[in-house]
């Protein structure tokens, strides 16, 4: 079966590196029209730039009125938003007696509200068209919060049932919602890491040690992340939503 999206426009949050990319080429590759969104206006002009007829649109989605113009614009460009991605988000993480105010808010701003806001913008013109398609990006600490896991497992957890209760109320709309976990996946963020690590192995060396204790042996590929972002936005995702799908070669406890 060939995945296709061709008539279909789509946004895709934190869109200029990593997953969001990855998703973004895919869809576009399937024959959507695609909106990319990012703070930094130099990555996202070259993101942009690698994928033909895509639109950048800069702006902080971590705040209401980035929320908005950030919608706007690229329904302003598209002619509406049928397949909404929300992927913007960092992995902030530590002890929670060291966890401030401001850090709370700065993580629920970006990974829950954005979503909330970005979902009340897209959802009116869903609703019209009688179709449309939600994927909340998370990670699979939504399920299995670790231990200095906040505030990104909790911020994570609320997504997946916000997740669900979109899903209940867009049902009868056609409006699918579906939210994707991430494991280990090689992307910016894992670029990043290994940076700030001390040990001196190369890229791939660190990758293969990392991938060790997943049960597939190794790390997974944005463009596997890709796929099924795909799936869920094309005609096999028609019969499925309200599912938070583990996308993490195995590495969760939780189903």
């Amino acid at each position: 079966m060939k995945l296709t999206l061709e008539g279909r426009r789509a946004l895709v949050t934190g869109g200029s590196r990593g997953l969001g990319l990855a998703t973004a080429r895919a869809f576009a590759e399937a024959g959507a029209r695609v909106a990319l969104v990012a703070r930094s206006e130099g990555p996202l002009a070259e993101a942009s730039a690698s994928i033909p007829g895509s639109i950048p649109v800069a702006a902080d989605i971590a705040t209401a009125e980035g929320c908005e113009a950030a919608f706007r614009a690229a329904e302003s460009a598209l002619g509406g938003i049928d397949v909404l991605v929300n992927n913007a988000g960092t992995s902030r993480r530590g002890p929670l007696s060291s966890l401030s105010d401001a850090d709370w808010q700065a993580d629920l701003d970006l990974k829950l509200f954005a979503a909330i806001r970005l979902v009340r913008l897209a959802w009116p013109g869903m609703a019209e068209r009688r179709f449309g398609r939600i994927i909340n990006v998370l990670n699979i600490g939504a399920k299995a919060p670790p231990p200095t896991g906040a505030p990104t497992a909790v911020s994570r957890a609320a997504g997946m049932a916000l997740t669900k209760v979109m899903a209940g109320e867009g049902a009868p709309l056609g409006i699918n919602v579906n939210a994707l976990l991430v494991g280990k996946i090689d992307s910016d963020q894992w670029v990043r890491r290994h940076a700030a690590d001390p040990a001196g192995q190369s890229y791939e060396q660190w990758k293969e040690e990392a991938g060790r204790p997943i049960p597939m042996g190794r790390i997974g590929r944005a463009e596997e992340f890709a796929a099924m972002a795909l799936a869920l936005a094309s005609q096999p995702g028609d019969y499925v939503t309200g599912t938070a799908i583990n996308v993490d070669g195995g590495m969760s406890p939780v189903p």
